[in-house]
């Protein structure tokens, strides 16, 4: 029986360009990189905490190098690939690797079981895979603020995201006799709508929709400020939350 193609939600070409200019900003001084800096701390958290010595691994989206070099100083033998280069919905060599871990990315691949799946096919028996990326909850306040611009025809502007309870599924479907999902909070104050969209480039993480959506003129965006003053707290920032997802999952 043949697969079904998955849906087009994301435009490769547009996610490969918003990475390369995420890796891009990444060095200026000024750039933000508390979520990938906070991901790749969790994740080396998590290696420490299960004692797992890989001989190899696959690490991508790691921009800064820093799990790399954390698993090099181990012994590991590491493959590093970057977001938008590396494909992750085609097949990679089977049983290669002892450790899969992909950063920030993973939630905007079209098929995502299906790089479940050959992210499984790369490990050895034995091999554990971990993904960490926004998950359901990220964005509320960014969501209401284009929602309210948007007024009477809301557009796509952001694209939908993965819970735990479809991670887990995702995980079972896709073959791993183990799983773990869980996620944790991120929290941020900004003082500018600016400051928000600004990190949010910094990170990669802006729209790659392949449906197309109305420009931000002049007037969306001076509706979408009025919104983000009223979210002000008391101390003049406005709130918002990146929910990680985290996929830890083994091949036995």
């Amino acid at each position: 029986m043949e697969r079904s193609q998955p849906p087009v939600i994301f435009s490769r070409r547009k996610a490969a360009a918003k990475w390369a200019r995420g890796r891009s900003r990444s060095s200026d001084a000024d750039a933000a990189t508390y979520l990938s800096d906070t991901v790749t701390d969790d994740v080396i958290e998590r290696l420490e905490f299960m004692r797992h010595e890989p001989g190899s691994a696959l690490v991508v989206g790691d921009g800064s190098g820093r799990l790399a070099k954390w698993l090099k100083r181990r012994g590991t033998a590491v493959v590093r690939r970057d977001l938008g280069r590396f494909d992750e919905e085609q097949p990679g060599e089977p049983d290669r690797f002892d450790l899969v871990v992909h950063l920030m990315g993973l939630g905007h691949v079209n098929d995502l079981p299906g790089a479940l799946i050959h992210a499984r096919n790369s490990l050895a028996p034995g091999g554990v895979f971990i993904a960490a990326f926004p998950g359901a909850g990220s964005l509320a306040t960014l969501r209401r603020i284009a929602l309210a611009a948007d007024g009477d025809r809301p557009s796509p502007r952001m694209h939908p995201l993965v819970d735990e309870q479809a991670g887990a599924s995702l995980l079972q479907r896709a073959g791993f006799t183990r799983q773990v999902v869980d996620s944790f909070p991120v929290d941020v104050r900004f003082g500018s709508l600016r400051r928000l969209v600004e990190d949010l480039r910094d990170h990669g993480l802006t729209r790659s929709l392949a449906s197309p959506a109305p420009p931000v003129t002049r007037r969306w965006l001076a509706r979408a400020e009025d919104v983000f003053e009223a979210e002000r707290d008391a101390q003049g920032k406005v709130p918002e939350r990146f929910e990680i997802l985290v996929l830890t999952a083994w091949k036995v």
